[in-house]
């Protein structure tokens, strides 16, 4: 089982809110999921990002690969 960080898409159609999760690599995208680790919404000017450092920095502590999309938000959040 290798654990990724990545987003999972909820809102509704056309007004996407998407939670930053650690998920197994092979459940899908909206599925099950082992932790909530923030919260990115991009309909709001600026986009909200709200991340919790300390537990995306214990999952990759325990090996986790982040994805793309996840990358470039928690980037965006340092600046």
């Amino acid at each position: 089982m290798s654990v990724r960080i990545r987003l999972a898409r909820l809102g509704a159609k056309k007004r996407p809110f998407y939670r930053i999760v650690a998920a197994d690599s092979e459940s899908p995208r909206d599925g099950r999921f082992i932790d909530i680790l923030g919260y990115y919404n991009p309909m709001e000017e600026p986009a909200i990002i709200k991340v919790h450092a300390g537990k995306v920095k214990y999952w990759l502590e325990r090996g986790a690969v982040m994805t793309g999309s996840a990358k470039s938000i928690l980037k965006k959040n340092k600046d």
